[in-house]
């Protein structure tokens, strides 16, 4: 009798096949799992892959476009191609109805980063009617450059890597390290993410099983927010890793039992010794990977979950020890309601109630405010605010060491329009009031961000006559209201026992001076 696959970096913790039990309770949890909407309909799955095919057609009317304008003979444009590919959720099967798609548009080596900001937008403006396409948004100067879109209400994050080939007619084949050979940091980077996604799909014993156990830790991630990188806890790749790792420990599982063994391994695991799905993999190619030995910044991470592809990387870099502490709790947490889902049929919703963050958790809080009065300026000021918030809650750790257990942040921002007249009322929103906050109705339209804009096109002026948006004339009012975007971030405190002062003024003043 042939011995069976290892899967992984260790012999497998159990390969006993499911229980009667495990059954039951894996029928409960997809039931759970459909009550909390986590499923999008088969009528999504296929407006997603339309808008896929077309943007591949998009992608190669783009590759011939620039081709010919760079003096390419027909016979290399007849076989140039270009190729789309997912990643992240869609890819990896765990999307629901409102989950947008990560996208990855490959193009041959005659096509630059350069050519798809210029032509891309146009190309997709020009290819949909009226309304199909919303909030195109290009984002070209960031570390992983992208174009933000919706189509018939998807979301799609669309990226961009030119290969070092003059023909991608056929799909190339990803999972091969050598195209990455002649790319910059960038495209690499780009390419990252669709090799990840492809490799850990490729490393658990059964797919849908893995699918299954991933949507109900993502699930509960996000109902208790500890979800999202950018502020300390793991994001969705992580997350897949470790759900990939545990499936690897008991291959025969059911997706409950998988959960359980979850709540029970991460807890326990050995931290910072790091999680990966596969031995390290010798490369040629002599790109910078994760190494504690060699890399001072890779040795002080608190929480390495590594990728399974070259080059490896640690997707937990931003944990720290605050966010830390509160993951084992809610692991610890966790771990106790599903062995009371197990031993006395407790129902698996109690598992994904929500976060008591502002409720019953913390006494104390900071409120961190963005402002601004042009909705696209306040995005990319709330955006950045928001990538340092991480500072600030180094410096409240270590600043009152003797009173501070923790900080956690809360993992979404919260988005405001208010109306103000003069400048006091502007000075109240600014240090946070809500009385000139503007209703959730005025601000809920389907298409909040481009009415907002086109408000904001037609009173933004001096005092001049401005033509509105159906052609006629109008004169702004010296008493018209100023419309002040804002964005507010939350951070909990949490004293230690028997702490009776709290002064954090030191680390507050360095944020703000940042």
């Amino acid at each position: 009798m042939a011995a069976e696959r290892q899967w992984g970096v260790t012999p497998a913790f159990s390969s006993d096949p499911p229980s009667a039990g495990d059954l039951k309770l894996n029928d409960l949890l997809v039931s759970e799992l459909k009550a909390q909407n986590n499923f999008a309909p088969a009528s999504d799955t296929e407006k997603r892959e339309a808008i896929i095919t077309k943007l591949k057609g998009l992608l190669r009317q783009m590759v011939q476009t620039v081709g010919k304008k760079k003096g390419l003979p027909q016979d290399i444009l007849d076989v140039a191609g270009g190729e789309v590919y997912t990643y992240g959720s869609y890819r990896l099967g765990v999307y629901g109805p409102a989950s947008d798609v990560d996208t990855l548009m490959v193009a041959p080596k005659h096509v630059t980063r350069d050519d798809f900001f210029e032509l891309m937008p146009d190309l997709l403006r020009q290819s949909t009617t009226p309304g199909e396409i919303t909030n195109l948004v290009p984002v070209p100067g960031i570390s992983t450059p992208i174009i933000k879109l919706t189509i018939r209400g998807v979301e799609i994050d669309l990226i961009f890597s030119s290969l070092q080939l003059s023909s991608l007619s056929e799909k190339v084949d990803l999972a091969d390290d050598s195209i990455l050979r002649g790319l910059d940091e960038v495209d690499r980077r780009c390419m990252n993410g669709t090799r990840v996604t492809n490799r850990i799909l490729q490393l658990v014993p059964q797919t849908k099983t893995f699918r299954l156990a991933l949507r109900a830790i993502k699930l509960w991630a996000q109902k208790r927010a500890i979800y999202g990188n950018i502020v300390g806890f793991p994001g969705g790749v992580a997350y897949a890793i470790l759900v990939a790792r545990v499936c690897q420990l008991y291959p025969k599982a059911v997706a409950p039992l998988l959960v359980q063994r979850f709540f029970f391994i991460i807890q326990r695991w050995n931290w910072p010794k790091p999680v990966f799905l596969q031995h390290k993999e010798e490369s040629s190619l002599q790109l910078r990977e994760w190494d504690p030995s060699t890399y001072r910044g890779d040795a002080a991470h608190l929480m390495p979950i590594l990728t399974p592809a070259v080059p490896s990387m640690n997707t937990a870099h931003t944990v720290t020890r605050s966010t830390k502490t509160v993951m084992m709790r809610e692991f610890k947490r966790a771990e106790q309601i599903v062995k009371e889902i197990y031993d006395t049929g407790k129902p698996w919703k109690t598992l994904f109630e929500r976060h008591d963050f502002f409720t019953q958790k913390y006494k104390h809080y900071i409120c961190v405010n963005t402002a601004a009065k042009d909705r696209d300026a306040h995005d990319a000021w709330a955006g950045l605010v928001q990538s340092k918030i991480k500072w600030l809650m180094g410096g409240i750790e270590t600043s009152d060491a003797n009173s501070v257990e923790l900080v956690q942040p809360f993992t979404k921002g919260f988005d405001r329009v208010h109306l103000c007249n003069g400048e006091e009322q502007l000075e109240k929103t600014l240090d946070g009031s809500l009385e000139f906050q503007v209703k959730a109705t005025e601000t809920s339209a389907t298409d909040d961000h481009a009415d907002l804009k086109a408000q904001i096109a037609q009173s933004d002026t001096d005092g001049v006559e401005v033509v509105a948006m159906n052609g006629e004339a109008k004169a702004k009012k010296e008493e018209d209201p100023q419309r002040v975007y804002t964005m507010t971030y939350y951070l909990g405190i949490g004293l230690c026992d028997g702490a009776r002062a709290l002064d954090i003024s030191t680390p507050v003043r360095n944020f703000q001076g940042e």
